[in-house]
């Protein structure tokens, strides 16, 4: 009984939040755009407290957005088979295969030969290889590949835990570091080509935001190195020869990231193929079920598949079709306007603020698609520089690190089953700060002078 008045209480929360946001919005927006607002406090109450699982939460938009007049059934459904969905779907199932074939045993053995056996390094070690391979894959496709290396490295829950943040996080840092690296750069570079603008090169990318992504992996390794001092690293792994299935499965692996490395700048060579990376990622999992690999079985394997997740982002995407849908994102583009009257810095603080925060309830992808035509919009009308504002915000869409649904790494990391929210929500509040303190500074005082 006392566990049921829990989850009641619990539940009862999420309707009063709720109501409580959509009352304060409507000093600022109309009915339908606080109804939408009241309706994401509850999503966001539901999934912090954990009042029910995952999953049946992130698929409530399906039953509550075309309730309250939001979006259709259908406009509200097609989002949870967007393409990144599917993404996901492949780098799940090359992430059991390499389970099943205990494959991270042997990488991660691998791993701690390199780097000293301490906590504190290998959470840096963790962070910097996923920083440095998201530069060139996309943030998912990293994190789905370490993330079973980074929890099998120790049986201790708590390093567990900080482990998989350090590659979530590390790959979110590391996303930033190419064009592209993580979708918002490259919707970025396709606005500025849209709107006739001088498109910011390759390696001078690079050197912008190498100092940025430095400081923001200490940030996170000294962050997640609090505490865990005194806690060793046990290595008792016998390392046996790879075995066939374990070969099958490595030679999968670097088929994809060869192919994924090509894919982009072959783009405009094979565009008449449609070798999107949601299909690339998606054939190379459904190998793992046909001869010749025959790694996988649907009827032992397909329940492995954290189809919560899935459901998470569909949610997210749901938010987002919203916020375009009900007008949303253009009144925030009107009060952004009349911010304008501030000096420069604060107003990079002011974008920088609401872009990582509302990044939180919604697909980083989805939000920056919405939000950089607004700011490219009010840059040009307050006329400032529409290109630092820009990139600004496109940087703030990747670093946001407090809810499972804000990034993809966030969401994998929660699906690992060692992080709980609470625990995001604690590191990443922190990381948030920092992550904006940190962008605006180096936007203010190196950006400005090279854009």
């Amino acid at each position: 009984m006392s566990v049921n008045m829990a989850i009641i209480k619990k539940l009862l929360i999420g309707p009063l939040v709720g109501v409580i946001v959509f009352a304060l919005s409507l000093t600022l927006f109309n009915t339908t755009q606080s109804t939408l607002l009241g309706l994401i406090a509850l999503l966001v109450t539901y999934w912090t407290n954990e009042a029910q699982h995952l999953a049946v939460v992130s698929l409530l938009p399906i039953v509550l957005f075309p309730a309250f007049g939001i979006l259709s059934t259908k406009a509200t459904t097609v989002n949870y088979a967007h393409p990144i969905i599917y993404l996901f779907l492949g780098g799940f199932m090359l992430a059991i295969a390499v389970e099943k074939t205990k494959l991270h045993i042997f990488i991660a053995d691998k791993i701690l030969s390199f780097f000293p056996a301490t906590p504190k390094a290998m959470i840096f070690s963790l962070a910097l290889t996923s920083a440095l391979l998201s530069s060139i894959l996309s943030n998912t496709t990293t994190t789905l590949l370490l993330i079973t290396i980074a929890i099998f490295i120790t049986q201790n829950p708590k390093l567990k835990m900080r482990f998989a943040l350090a590659i979530a996080y590390g790959a979110s840092v590391g996303g930033i570091l190419t064009p592209i690296g993580t979708p918002p750069n490259l919707i970025l570079l396709g606005i500025m080509q849209e709107h006739n603008m001088e498109i910011i090169p390759f390696f001078q990318w690079m050197w912008m935001v190498a100092p940025l992504v430095f400081v923001m992996l200490v940030s996170v390794s000294m962050l997640l190195g609090i505490g865990v001092g005194n806690i060793e690293i046990e290595r008792k792994i016998e390392i046996k020869p790879l075995s066939t299935a374990q070969k099958k499965v490595l030679f999968l692996m670097f088929g994809l990231i060869s192919l994924l490395l090509i894919n982009a700048p072959m783009k405009p060579f094979w565009s008449g193929l449609g070798l999107s990376e949601s299909g690339v990622l998606l054939a190379f999992g459904l190998l793992l079920f046909m001869p010749p690999f025959g790694i996988l079985d649907w009827k032992d394997d397909s329940h492995k598949i954290p189809f919560s997740i899935i459901f998470l982002f569909g949610a997210g995407f749901s938010i987002a079709k919203a916020f375009s849908q009900t007008g949303l994102a253009d009144e925030l583009a009107s009060y952004l306007l009349h911010m304008t009257h501030l000096s420069p810095i604060m107003l990079l603080f002011a974008v920088a603020f609401l872009i990582t925060f509302t990044t939180e309830i919604t697909s980083n992808t989805a939000l920056i698609s919405i939000m950089l035509p607004v700011i490219y919009s009010v840059a040009e009308q307050a006329g400032i520089n529409t290109t630092l504002f820009m990139m600004v915000a496109t940087v703030c869409a990747s670093y946001a690190f407090m809810l499972p649904i804000a990034t993809a790494p966030n969401a994998i990391a929660m699906s690992s089953g060692v992080v709980h929210v609470g625990s995001m929500i604690r590191y990443g509040i922190v990381l948030n700060l920092l992550g904006i303190f940190f962008i605006v500074m180096i936007a203010e005082f190196f950006w400005k002078g090279v854009i």
